[in-house]
């Protein structure tokens, strides 16, 4: 894949919003990445090879990635960019690239653990994996729902850490925005002052 297909497949965004995933049976649904075969999702790169340089002007959005289906994201970079503004970008990424690699690590877990459960129980009912036409046989949603239950309970401790962490970061970054915001305000009302001082 080359620099130029690369770029062309992000597209522009102005300021992205955090979204958390707040819960894991919608996590579940959505996550189409679990479908692959565990030596494909070994092979996935985390990030794109060839991420675009940033702007002055927008942030950058790629399509989803196939693992963790979190779109990476490459944020602007300011002109005259203040060290305010450094470390609100700087935590922006970090928290970007947590969520990216709890989200892998979460879907590559809930797809192992999901293709187990199913070949245990087709097992039980004597049933192989496919039928005579090669297709994957399925269990009933009844049956998967003890799966999914199972596999909340058991990652209930861990997905309270989750919310917790992102609640702190969320936060942070918006008590950052916010001193962003005031000391941009607080720059163009020294300005504006200036300009309406007559000189002497």
């Amino acid at each position: 894949m080359s620099v130029r297909v690369a770029v062309e497949c992000l597209t522009w965004r102005r300021w992205s919003c955090l979204r958390g995933r707040q819960s894991v049976m919608a996590a579940a649904g959505r996550r189409e990445c679990c479908k692959l075969a565990p030596k494909q999702q070994d092979k996935l790169p985390k990030r794109s090879k060839f991420p675009p340089a940033p702007s002055a002007t927008h942030d950058w959005i790629g399509p989803p990635n196939p693992l963790s289906n979190m779109r990476p994201i490459v944020y602007r970079v300011p002109p005259n960019e203040s060290e305010l503004e450094r470390r609100l970008r700087n935590m922006r990424q970090d928290t970007e690239d947590w969520n990216h690699q709890f989200w892998s690590q979460q879907n590559l877990t809930f797809g192992k653990e999901k293709d187990a459960f199913i070949v245990s129980q087709l097992k039980a009912k004597g049933l192989t994996e496919r039928d005579q036409q090669g297709r994957r046989r399925t269990l009933t949603s009844e049956e998967m729902s003890v799966f999914y239950k199972d596999f909340l309970d058991k990652n209930r401790q861990r997905h309270v850490n989750y919310n917790k962490e992102w609640y702190r970061r969320n936060l942070s970054i918006t008590f950052l925005m916010a001193r962003v915001a005031l000391h941009n305000l607080w720059k163009r009302v020294g300005r504006t002052k200036c300009r309406n001082t007559p000189a002497t």
